[in-house]
């Protein structure tokens, strides 16, 4: 029973470890910037996969079986696209915050503000639950298919099988913001790279250490951002593209694959959800420190939504 071990695992770090972000976000005012909203809602996303998700698609993969009923099956279905993209576009959002901030970080605060971060988090959760609405509480799916699916073995099956048509874009629509993502990191590291050589160089001269180090040290964090997110692009891609790929040339080789291999590939998918808080408590100091403050019951006190969670003092 290595599958539920796992799973249970993965379940509770989604659950409290994305719950923990957001609260961060949202209770610390220093932390109320446009990236770190963008941060909190793809938590959000995760925090649902969570919730509506994991645990019901943990019963069926013990099982082989599906109790929940049809119409569940459609929601579950639904909400499992459709946090998937959300947490895709919220990435491709946030790649395109930090190649700004990062390449142009003079009108950077006037480029990205926290209106314009509501509008790309709106736009993010609608665009998801648009497309995943449309495609599966239509029907249209499995147009062409209903002979294959009605001929499944389980009765209560609950493993929707995709035509060609919607496979094909639904790859599509994973691999655009992913190229997108892998082009703005990587002129993101280049230009970050040059930067810190410049900032070395300057630096080291006496007479414009005043006046440049707290540029430098600016400079600084956001290539640690930059790195951080990048690392959390990198983990979601290392997720998902496996199930994606694997989907694709199942529905062109006549769903022939082992159901065994998709619950392996899904799984995986999953555990994206319970990756991102475990990247932020390695990488980002401030996260350690909230987590602190709210595990030990601090947040209740009146004046610690002002604590500087930038300072080792915190």
């Amino acid at each position: 029973m290595a599958l539920p071990a796992r799973g249970y695992f993965s379940l509770s770090l989604s659950l409290y470890g994305n719950l923990l972000v957001m609260v961060s976000i949202v209770h610390f005012k220093q932390l109320h910037s446009p990236t770190n909203f963008l941060i909190a809602s793809l938590a959000c996303a995760d925090f649902l996969v969570g919730v509506t998700v994991m645990p019901f698609s943990m019963v069926r993969s013990v099982e082989s079986c599906w109790y929940f009923g049809k119409s569940f099956c459609t929601f579950h279905t639904c909400c499992d696209v459709a946090f998937c993209y959300s947490s895709l576009f919220h990435l491709c959002f946030i790649s395109i915050d930090r190649y700004i901030a990062v390449t142009d970080p003079l009108v950077y605060p006037t480029k990205v503000t926290v209106p314009v971060s509501g509008l790309c988090i709106a736009m993010s959760w609608v665009l998801a639950l648009v497309y995943s609405g449309a495609v599966f509480y239509t029907g249209a799916y499995d147009d062409g298919l209903e002979e294959f699916t009605n001929a499944l073995d389980c009765v209560g099956s609950c493993q929707p099988v995709i035509n060609q048509f919607w496979i094909l874009i639904d790859f599509l629509l994973f691999l655009a913001p992913a190229f997108v993502m892998i082009i703005l990191y990587s002129n993101i590291f280049l230009v970050a790279r040059k930067q810190a050589k410049r900032i070395g160089n300057v630096s080291s001269k006496a007479e414009s250490l005043s006046g440049t180090y707290k540029g430098g040290r600016s400079a600084n964090r956001e290539r640690k951002a930059a790195k951080t997110l990048g690392i959390t692009v990198v983990a979601f891609l290392i997720s998902w593209l496996p199930y994606m790929i694997n989907s694709f040339i199942d529905s062109f080789l006549g769903f022939i694959i082992p159901s065994s291999v998709y619950q392996i590939l899904y799984w995986f998918s999953y555990y994206n959800s319970s990756l991102n808080p475990l990247i932020y408590a390695l990488f980002y100091p401030w996260f350690r420190r909230a987590i602190k403050l709210i595990v030990s019951g601090q947040i209740l006190k009146e004046s610690s939504s002002t604590k500087n969670l930038f300072s080792k003092s915190a």
